[in-house]
């Protein structure tokens, strides 16, 4: 797949809307990864003296679980369920990003059984691991 830059396709494929916003490009989709970006813009609500804060990083792992969500409903042209994160079982911040810096992030898909998605999720800057989690997300029923 190409990847898919339009901020507004993007945003259309999850269920938060602006300015809650942590997700602005796919960049790959497979059913086993999504790798999703995000350019830190200024006057993101996550951004305190001109970084990235720990909550906006965790907030932009979970979007990007989103998305994989959303754009697999969307390949079956159904609309997208709203989704929960279940549990954290740990997130390792290691570098908080500054200002217009560019997050790729690599959900790589563990489990998935009824609604219940279980991801590794890696995100970089400049080619470097800045954090890493592991969440359990639910589907609303």
């Amino acid at each position: 797949m190409e990847p898919l830059t339009d901020k507004s396709f993007v945003e259309g494929l999850i269920p938060q809307k602006a300015p809650f916003v942590m997700v602005d490009k796919l960049i790959h989709f497979s059913e086993e990864k999504l790798v999703a970006g995000f350019n830190v813009p200024e006057g993101n609500i996550f951004v305190e003296n001109g970084k990235f804060t720990e909550p906006g990083l965790i907030e932009h792992m979970a979007q990007s679980v989103a998305l994989y969500t959303g754009y697999q409903f969307y390949l079956k042209k159904e609309p997208a369920p709203t989704g929960y994160i279940g549990s954290i079982k740990y997130v390792n911040v290691n570098a908080l990003p500054v200002l217009g810096s560019e997050l790729v992030t690599e959900v790589s898909v563990l489990q998935e059984f009824m609604g219940i998605t279980l991801v590794d999720i890696v995100t970089k800057c400049n080619d470097v691991e800045i954090a890493a989690s592991q969440m359990k997300t639910v589907l609303a029923k």
